[in-house]
């Protein structure tokens, strides 16, 4: 079982980073992805003491949309930045997360747009996947990646909340869809109604830890250690045992990520 996205270099983590390894580890985690904001020090300071404590892990590092801003004008500096990170962390294994967020005013539209765009160019020249994070931006988020990703750039909408369109369209651009705890959640039934029309090889399952608790731990810090609870849910909606769904979705996982 893999936790394919979380945020273990976050300073929510620090005080207790041990014991939330030994339980993910305890429950049954093979790995976990884990995302590190581009040209974050202390992140990345964090990073070197998780992979000391877990083996397991892999990084993703990212100009997340909401911190776009601090490259207003200067797009290409930010996936210099990426790049640079990447080189610098033996267990990096993509670009992420990167995308639009249009919910929030943090960065401008036009300048999430030109960050994102550098970004999907970076992974396109380097062959890595990308993670993407999309909120009430789906068509700019799909365009991007069309025009910029040429048709040969793979990764994952994480977090997935979407239409059954925006879910159509990242299969057919050969992406992955990523769920989190959100499934659980009762009121959730549009999404649950969407994610039984994603094939299973196409899946992942990841916490975003510390956000997005699953059911029955909704409110609380979430932890990787949870994720078996949203394999759980994706299990139940496509009428697999739980153990079989976690083994596919972890083969999907190295087949997007490798080892």
């Amino acid at each position: 079982m893999i936790d394919s996205h979380c945020h273990l270099a976050d300073d929510v983590f620090a005080a207790d980073l041990e014991g939330v390894v030994s339980r993910a580890r305890a429950a049954g985690l093979e790995r976990a992805l884990v995302i590190l904001a581009a040209g974050d020090e202390k992140e990345a300071a964090q990073a070197t003491r998780v992979e000391q404590l877990w083996s397991g892990v892999r990084f993703a590092v990212g100009v997340h949309p909401h911190q776009a801003h601090a490259f207003a004008g200067q797009a290409q500096r930010a996936a210099d930045v990426v790049r640079a990170q990447l080189a610098a962390t033996p267990g990096s294994r993509a670009i992420g997360e990167i995308g639009l967020d249009y919910h929030y005013d943090f960065s401008p539209a036009d300048v999430q747009q030109q960050v994102f765009r550098a970004q999907v160019r970076l992974a396109r020249t380097l062959d890595r996947p990308v993670i993407i994070h999309t909120r009430e931006a789906d068509e700019d988020t799909v365009a991007i990646v069309r025009e910029e990703g040429g048709g040969v750039v793979r990764g994952v909408l994480h977090c997935f909340t979407g239409t059954p369109a925006l879910a159509r369209a990242a299969l057919d651009l050969g992406f992955y869809i990523s769920l989190a705890g959100i499934i659980t959640f009762p009121k959730a039934t549009e999404l649950r109604e969407t994610v039984r029309g994603v094939p299973v090889d196409r899946l992942l399952t990841e916490t975003d830890s510390p956000f997005l608790a699953p059911v029955p731990h909704r409110g609380t810090r979430n932890e990787p250690a949870h994720v078996g609870l949203v394999a759980a849910a994706l299990a139940a909606l496509h009428g697999l045992d739980p153990a079989d769904l976690a083994a596919r979705t972890t083969a999907n996982f190295h087949t997007l990520f490798g080892p």
